[in-house]
């Protein structure tokens, strides 16, 4: 998914959410990931990152924490906000 000059491994745009899934080349790229962090984070979106083996080896864990961060996010729904969801 495009933002800017970035191709992102998935968006959640409404809750201004960004997943990346990292291999091992990610290990020596590291300038260039906080570069792109740093980008994303400017316009106002948290970046979470894991690594493909966490994926493969953990995935309840690794999605227990992308539905933590989901939830810390504010409804983009008003009515739902003030229901308290």
């Amino acid at each position: 998914m495009p933002i800017g000059p970035f191709i992102c491994d998935f968006v959640a745009r409404t809750t201004k959410l960004v997943v990346e899934l990292d291999g091992g080349q990610h290990a020596e790229r590291t300038v260039e990931d906080e570069r792109r962090t740093a980008f994303l984070r400017g316009r106002g979106y948290r970046v979470l990152r894991f690594w493909n083996n966490d994926v493969l080896q953990n995935p309840g864990g690794v999605l227990q924490l992308i539905e933590q961060a989901l939830n810390d996010r504010p409804s983009p729904d008003p009515s739902r906000q003030r229901e308290g969801k």
